[in-house]
């Protein structure tokens, strides 16, 4: 194998570019080259193929900083659509005329869809991404225990059944994907700061983090300190939260709520608003968890609770959300996140050489040696089916009483976030934030550089 391709794929994480850096400093060390395909699947759907030599006489391009968030070789949320049997035989038309001999894909379980195909007439693998933390198994059986209904207006409904497999943290596929410690850090800042305004004004504040199907980055934001945590895997008991929150804000005078996106009520209704159309990855996209969570509180403690206690004219004025947003997906990976996914990326060029094919790279964790690189057969996600389910918060991780993670969910969050930061990224902060050529120097990324050494085919 001479050359390879990568691309990175689906939503953007802090990770990539550490990722894209690992698997060409192996290459490197391999002689291999390796072309960078721009915007991830749509670069192969374009006739021209715009792509990049990442590492020209075997060296890496200056362009590619493992400590710069996103990725230089661009993302997009295109797939390859496995019934479209014409459009694939163009794709592999143009990754021969490439003359790449092997495909790396990173990304999450959309991904590793769009990969299959592709890796039934050229060898893919997939190095893992995604700040939620849900491409992985918590144990190797976990797939095989989904169970499909289909419903009588057509669509398929999944459920588990019951597991016959004790949990260990040393069962677990994927422990963590690059990403999402970053992301955790982001979300664990933001409730630092959200919590002075709520406790000078005695407020309730909820904030919202991603997490449409898995609470990871809700989980891991307990070293934000907030009160309580709601998870997507644990649906609301309204009753238990405004009792436990009515509690807690006699005692303190504020409160802090973290919500996933994905949370649900007592039914299983999802309780953010649903938008009509999915993204083009499949995904139902949601918006207002957190809004509901507030009108819940709103309508049960009601305003004169608040004014009889003098702390605001109204339940609407006392309670406020926020919206960590997209800085969840941005910014510099922490080193965590940069050493481990330059391990994934070396690992995946290792797996091309080494003859495997519609795998997946992956980081798991035992007591005596803590973290290692390993690969799995990708067809080890899939039900029986062969549908990819987000890995979900094993409900060993959380306390639904306390709304709290657990002693075990503890556990789990201290290997990853006991040795996360670097003195690195704590100098970068002071060097660079507040870095007086900021204030006219205009910001220059990486984009423009990369942008003359896109090539395309004739």
């Amino acid at each position: 194998m001479k050359r390879i391709g990568i691309l990175t794929a689906g939503g953007d994480t802090p990770a990539l570019n550490a990722t894209l850096h690992g698997a060409v400093a192996r290459a490197n060390q391999l002689r291999v080259e390796v072309v960078g395909l721009i915007k991830g699947f749509s670069s192969l759907q374009n006739s021209r193929v715009p792509h990049v030599q990442l590492n020209p006489l075997f060296r890496e391009i200056p362009e590619l900083d493992a400590t710069q968030g996103g990725t230089i070789i661009g993302a997009s949320r295109d797939y390859v659509d496995p019934e479209d049997r014409e459009q694939l035989d163009r794709i592999i038309g143009r990754l021969n005329h490439l003359k790449v001999d092997g495909l790396i894909c990173i990304g999450g379980d959309g991904t590793l869809n769009g990969l299959q195909p592709i890796a039934e007439q050229m060898p893919a693998v997939l190095a893992p991404k995604t700040i939620d933390n849900d491409l992985g198994l918590n144990y190797m059986s976990e797939a095989q225990e989904w169970v499909r209904k289909e419903q009588a207006d057509g669509m398929v409904d999944y459920s588990r059944s019951r597991t016959r497999t004790e949990f260990d943290l040393e069962y677990m596929v994927n422990y963590v994907t690059p990403g999402y410690a970053t992301a955790v850090f982001d979300v664990a800042m933001g409730i630092n700061r959200v919590r002075t305004t709520a406790e000078s004004h005695r407020r309730i504040a909820i904030v919202e983090v991603m997490g449409r199907d898995s609470g990871y980055i809700a989980l891991g934001a307990s070293y934000g300190q907030p009160d309580f945590i709601l998870i997507p895997e644990a649906p609301v008991d309204a009753d238990l939260l405004v009792e436990q929150v009515k509690e807690l804000y006699e005692l303190q005078k504020n409160v802090v709520i973290v919500c996933g996106e994905g949370i649900s009520d007592e039914s299983g209704e999802q309780l953010g608003a649903h938008q009509e159309s999915p993204d083009p990855s499949g995904n139902v996209l949601l918006s207002g968890a957190a809004e509901a969570v507030r009108r819940i509180l709103i309508e049960r403690i009601g305003d004169r609770y608040f004014v009889d206690r003098r702390r605001g004219e109204s339940a609407d004025a006392a309670i406020f959300t926020r919206k960590v947003g997209h800085s969840q997906r941005g910014g510099r990976p922490i080193l965590f996140d940069r050493f481990h996914a330059a391990q994934l990326g070396g690992r995946a060029v290792d797996m091309l050489l080494e003859g495997q094919n519609n795998a997946i790279a992956t980081l798991n964790w035992n007591r005596d040696d803590g973290f290692y690189v390993d690969s799995l057969d990708a067809n080890m996600l899939r039900d029986p089916w062969g549908h990819i389910h987000a890995r979900l918060v094993h409900p060993s991780f959380y306390d639904t009483d306390r709304m709290r993670p657990s002693r075990m969910g503890v556990e789990y969050l201290l290997q990853i976030f006991t040795r996360a930061i670097g003195h690195d990224d704590l100098e970068n902060i002071s060097r660079s934030l507040f870095d007086s050529g900021n204030l006219f120097r205009p910001y220059h990324g990486p984009n423009t550089d990369i942008a003359r050494r896109i090539r395309y085919l004739d």
